[in-house]
Order: structure tokens, then C-alpha cells, then sequence
């Protein structure tokens, strides 16, 4: 909630990638942590608006089972999952699962997405599109502002939903230049990594973390640019 304050907008919740030390979608089975869930509806109880969307490996959620996972990420209060893994042409049958219970299936874009790859996600996704804006792993420094702005604009003229850009934002600079042209800026790894080094000191992390959201933030706000629904990117 104190993120919120300090100007996220969207929450995700469960790790993306293996080191990141997140709130674990995995259960003690391989399936789905309900201790996830259980976070989702204790936040739900305090705030029904911000968006909340799961983002993680497929492996659990099949443990679940498709449909009981949506029941119960639609009961706690989930708006949608994003996993990273799942490839539009083996994705039928959970978009659909998804749908029946109001989750947006979420789909990654990438620089190396050619045109038919685009369109038959575009065609499945809803919520919104995270274009992963760099050919490398997420945290790396390099970002090649002129190709993602010219990616993200094509992709852009061929959807209304909002599109993302995550990966090599890791400053107010970044978030600022990014927000310029996209949707939302995804920013992951700066904040872990920030998070991680107050490790042996955890009573220093709510503030730091406070002043870097608050930064990103109002760098962002400073840019005149398209915003998601509600006025937040």
C-alpha cells in the first residue's frame, strides 16, 4: 500500500525470474503458493481498484490446474496473469480458462518479434502488452531508446490496449525517457536490487525503496505523454 502512495500502479505479484526474491508463486507441491493469494485478498480488503496481476512460470499453474487456478486467482482478487513462458500457439486453452473467470491473459512482446508473431499475440492478449524493450536479461544496463520507441509505436498502430515497456530501466532518467511513448514503465530489478542490499538492515527498506519510487514517479509525471486508464503510468 505504501508502494501505492508512492506512485505504483500496477502490482505484480509471484517472480519472473528465478533469483528474484519475490513473493514465490511456487507451492510446497510445485503448484501454486496460496500464501499468494492470500496476499492478493488481504490487499483487496484495503484496495479494490489497483490492478493486480500475477506474473510467473506456467509450470505451477498446471500443477493447479487451470481452472482452479482461475477460480481462485478471480475469488482473492487477481486481474490478470502474465507468464512468461506460455507461447501464444500452445495458449488456447488457458486464454480461455482466463476469460471465463475476467483475467486478462497477459503477453509478452520482444525486439525480435517479427510481424506475424505480433498480430497472432495482439489477437490473444488483453489487459495490456509488456514489451520486454532489450535483447538480454532483465537489469542489464544498455537500452537502445530510438529502436524500443519505433517498436513500441508499430505495435501501437495495430492495438488499442495499453502497452508496457519493461527491461533496462533502472533510473528516473530511463523511466522518464520511456514514458515519453509508452503506456506504463515496467521497472523490476532496480527495485529488487535496491531491496537486496538493505538485506541485513530490513527496518531501511520501506524508506528507500519509498525514495526511488518517488522518484521514478515524478520523473514520469514530468513527461507529457499517452497514460493507461485511471491517469497512471
Amino acid at each position: 500500500h505504501q508502494w501505492l502512495r508512492d506512485g505504483v500502479a500496477i502490482v505484480p505479484l509471484g517472480p519472473a525470474w528465478p533469483y528474484h526474491p519475490w513473493v514465490y508463486v511456487y507451492g510446497p507441491a510445485g503448484g501454486v503458493n496460496s500464501n499468494v493469494l492470500d496476499m492478493v485478498r488481504e490487499f483487496r480488503t484495503q484496495d479494490s481498484s489497483t490492478p493486480v496481476v500475477l506474473m510467473g512460470y506456467l509450470n505451477p499453474i498446471e500443477v493447479f490446474g487451470y481452472p482452479a487456478f482461475a477460480k481462485a486467482a478471480a475469488a482473492a482478487g487477481v486481474d490478470g496473469a502474465l507468464t512468461v513462458d506460455l507461447p501464444p500457439e500452445e495458449a488456447d486453452d488457458f486464454v480461455t480458462t482466463l476469460r471465463a473467470h475476467d483475467l486478462d491473459p497477459i503477453f509478452l512482446l520482444a525486439p525480435t518479434s517479427d510481424a506475424g508473431r505480433i498480430q497472432r499475440i495482439l489477437g490473444v492478449a488483453s489487459g495490456f502488452v509488456y514489451y520486454v524493450s532489450l535483447r538480454g536479461v532483465t537489469g542489464a544496463a544498455h537500452l537502445d531508446l530510438t529502436e524500443v520507441r519505433n517498436k513500441v509505436n508499430a505495435i501501437k498502430q495495430q492495438t488499442a490496449l495499453p502497452v508496457g515497456v519493461g527491461f533496462g530501466i533502472g533510473s528516473p532518467e530511463a523511466a522518464a525517457q520511456v514514458a515519453a511513448f509508452a503506456d506504463a514503465v515496467v521497472v523490476g530489478s532496480a527495485l529488487v536490487q535496491r531491496v537486496a542490499a538493505l538485506a541485513a538492515t530490513p527496518d531501511k527498506i520501506p524508506a528507500h525503496a519509498a525514495a526511488f519510487i518517488g522518484s521514478l514517479r515524478a520523473a514520469i509525471d514530468r513527461v507529457p505523454a499517452a497514460k493507461l486508464s485511471g491517469g497512471s503510468r
